[in-house]
């Protein structure tokens, strides 16, 4: 290969990523999903016209890092704040019982029987995958329906946002139980140390970022200090706590998610995310799926995988909905809006593989799972409000989402 070759890998992905990102959207399904099938289409599982590379690889590592850091600074934490106990024990029980699912998949489906060992490691690591929720679907279709200003929809809203920080902090303790030479009480020693270390020296960070955008607003400098915190403390935490990059670059997005232009930060960096770095990084899942060698033990398992990772959200969320004293038509009317997946399981699947904790494979199981749950948790509401209208929000929405509505919760997914 000649190093002119990757200018044209660059461009045919981001042709025929944007292309099936239209027609992705014209069908009502994630832009993600029509990205990752251009990577299919012109990956080695089709045309064959783009190879995985290392150099393709670095692209994507630094388009999920960018993804985290957006994810970050699109989180409302005042919204977080405002739904108190009842959305942080509904995304916790969001988290346990489809990890519980997953792993106990594996484990049964591949005769994982014993307790140590790679297999169960890659068993918890397929359960974390079920873990992630992306409610960018869910938003959009409470939103046409004009049920998102009610006690589910805020409560769907803000239940996802905490399952994705729970997600991020199971996903960094299961990335440190692969190095046996470091103990199970040492990541966790080491899992908090940092979000201690983040606490403190984030706030610092938070008032000299907030005092500096008070003296110079909306300038190109904030952005630019904004990516290099990003950059530097996704570093830090892979080289000085074994955490991974991707929770670092979360943290960050956090850290600043509250000064004044924590919007026009994000607004930059969609810029680059979505021009080139988020492109690469989601077409690069489907260069890497190999269907072509797809066994009739891999489909059934992937379509087990959908079937339990979609069962499982709908009982975890509406279980615990239902003991925090929601009426059961409306916790499995939360249940449904939390079982959708998109880019936060993929960033998932992406640090496994990395990670030698998943084959390649089973990147088919996880777009599966993102393209059918994309599809059915949108007319699973549909038929849930329809059967039980939320009588707090019986007139349609006017004028689209409010401000606070439309802010955090819906674009941080």
């Amino acid at each position: 290969m000649q190093p002119y070759d990757k200018f044209l890998d660059l461009a045919l992905i981001i042709i025929f990523a944007k292309i099936f990102g239209i027609i992705a959207r014209k069908l009502k399904a994630p832009q993600v999903v029509g990205e990752i099938v251009a990577g299919l289409i012109i990956g080695p599982a089709v045309l064959g016209w783009v190879q995985a590379s290392d150099f393709l690889a670095r692209m994507a590592e630094i388009g999920v890092v960018l993804l985290m850091f957006s994810a970050g600074l699109e989180t409302n934490l005042r919204q977080l704040a405002r739904s108190g106990l009842v959305a942080t024990l509904i995304a916790c029980f969001g988290v346990a019982v489809p990890m519980a699912g997953g792993t106990a998949l594996y484990m049964a489906y591949y005769g994982v029987n014993s307790f140590s060992g790679d297999g169960f490691h890659e068993a918890i690591f397929i359960g974390c995958i079920m873990t992630a929720t992306s409610v960018g679907i869910t938003v959009e279709s409470l939103r046409e329906m004009g049920f998102l200003r009610g006690r589910v929809g805020t409560t769907i809203l803000s239940a996802a946002i905490i399952d994705d920080v729970i997600g991020i902090i199971v996903l960094t303790f299961v990335l440190g139980l692969k190095d046996e030479s470091i103990s199970a009480m040492t990541t966790m020693r080491n899992t908090v140390l940092f979000f201690a270390c983040a606490f403190l020296l984030g706030y610092v960070c938070y008032r000299l970022f907030r005092k500096y955008d008070s003296m110079h607003p909306h300038t190109r400098r904030i952005p630019i200090a904004g990516l290099a915190l990003c950059l530097l403390i996704a570093y830090s935490a892979e080289k000085f706590f074994g955490i991974a990059d991707i929770t670092g670059a979360f943290v960050a997005g956090i850290i600043l998610c509250n000064i004044r232009d924590s919007k026009y930060i994000a607004e930059k960096m969609d810029i680059n995310s979505y021009m080139l770095f988020g492109p690469v990084f989601f077409a690069s899942i489907g260069i890497k799926t190999s269907i072509n060698t797809m066994s009739w033990s891999l489909l059934g398992f992937s379509v087990l995988f959908v079937i339990v990772a979609m069962i499982t959200k709908i009982l975890g969320c509406g279980a615990m909905a239902r003991m925090c004293r929601f009426k059961w038509n409306e916790s499995l009317k939360i249940g449904c809006g939390m079982m959708t997946r998109g880019e936060v399981a993929l960033i998932i699947s992406r640090k496994g593989l990395d990670a030698g904790l998943m084959h390649d494979d089973y990147f088919a199981a996880v777009i599966l799972l993102i393209i059918v749950s994309s599809l059915v948790t949108p007319i699973a509401l549909k038929l849930c409000f329809h059967r039980w209208p939320d009588p707090e929000c019986m007139a349609p929405e006017e004028g689209g989402l409010s401000e606070t509505a439309a802010d955090a919760p819906a674009e941080a997914k």
